[in-house]
């Protein structure tokens, strides 16, 4: 056997960073870019702002000097209008990125989003029966209860019909999934069918999403269910690691699968649940934000489930700033803007993946 010798260097070895590190910096890059990308969404719009003004109206809040002027109408439009608005749309991003990093873990499909299972489209049943049968049992609170309510039953139902001799198959999952999403689809459908001309104009932009209706108190409803969606989702990094392996691979490495598989979807079903209750439905963030995250800093769900929510909180907030800006004063569903963005990236994976040489 060849030994090496004293004089011979030794072999080069390439450093890999660690996902500790890999997150950090993905941290320190993002965190600011999500908070500055709030500060000039604040400040654009009819009234505008600047972004020394934002913060000084949210420094006066907390007792600090500013650092600029500004009327009590300013402070009184970022209070009362843009700061609840921008963090609805942190709330919902954060949610649906992270729940789809966590399915593409759980299905080991990088197309999976929370669309596959049910979610939006029992979701959107929902509301539709309420908004047409004119059901107002909660008032204001009616349609993202209803949203909720739909979406939390969707899944529940493809889960139930996925399990079979006492375990989840997660491609019966995904099969049940797109076929409830389509029934759901045909009975939003038929309720806009069956819908007055008012009525068709809500159902029309709720689906399409807006963060149009975005209040303190709405706000502070969503946000306890994405914080128990996306710290519950992040402790189960390990596990979605060792689901990439394999079920069985991961099952004798002591994981257990079954209730893997149910937390998670819970977990989903309440974060993805109460954002498209609130925002109504938007495409291509669950997709496309873990793929981004995944492409620059690889597929460790350690690094890759925080970085996905504050990017895709960063990416929602962006959206709505063009959605209200573009054509002021008239405002475009945010979920066009998405899809706009999303579907030519979609796009670029599936040619990218063309590319690429089989192995």
């Amino acid at each position: 056997m060849r030994t090496l010798g004293l004089d011979q260097p030794e072999p080069s070895i390439t450093h890999v960073p660690s996902a500790r590190s890999r997150r950090i910096w993905g941290m320190l890059v993002l965190v600011p870019l999500l908070v500055g990308c709030m500060i000039v969404s604040m400040g654009a719009g009819a009234m505008s702002m600047s972004p020394a003004q934002v913060v000084s109206i949210l420094f006066a809040k907390v007792g600090l000097p500013p650092l600029a002027t500004f009327s009590d109408q300013q402070a009184a439009v970022i209070h009362a209008v843009r700061l609840p608005r921008v963090l609805m749309g942190a709330l919902v991003g954060a949610a649906l990125a992270i729940a789809g990093a966590a399915l593409q873990g759980l299905f080991r499909n990088p197309l999976a989003d929370p669309g596959l299972l049910g979610v939006s489209g029992g979701a959107s049943l929902a509301v539709a029966a309420v908004t047409v049968l004119k059901v107002h049992f909660l008032g204001l609170h009616t349609q993202p209860v209803a949203a909720f309510g739909g979406s939390l039953g969707a899944i529940l139902l493809i889960s139930s019909l996925a399990r079979g001799s006492g375990r989840t198959q997660v491609a019966t999952m995904l099969l049940c999934g797109v076929a409830i999403n389509a029934l759901c689809l045909a009975g939003t459908g038929l309720f806009t069918y069956l819908s007055t001309d008012d009525q068709l104009r809500t159902l029309t932009f709720w689906q399409l999403g807006s963060l149009s209706g975005a209040t303190w108190e709405s706000v502070s409803t969503l946000a306890p269910l994405v914080l128990v969606c996306a710290v519950g989702v992040t402790l189960l990094c390990n596990p979605l690691n060792a689901l990439m392996l394999g079920e069985s691979n991961a099952s004798h490495l002591g994981i257990s699968v079954e209730r893997l598989k149910w937390q998670l979807v819970t977990l989903v079903a309440l974060g993805v649940g109460g954002a498209v209750a609130f925002s109504g439905m938007i495409g291509f963030a669950g997709l496309v934000v873990p793929h981004l995250i995944r492409i620059c800093l690889g597929p460790n769900h350690r690094v890759l489930l925080p970085l996905s929510g504050l990017l895709g909180a960063t990416l929602l907030v962006l959206s709505d700033l063009v959605a209200r800006t573009v054509v002021i004063p008239s405002e475009l569903p945010i979920g066009i803007v998405t899809a706009l963005t999303g579907a030519p990236f979609f796009l670029y994976l599936i040619l990218r993946q063309r590319r690429l040489p089989v192995s």
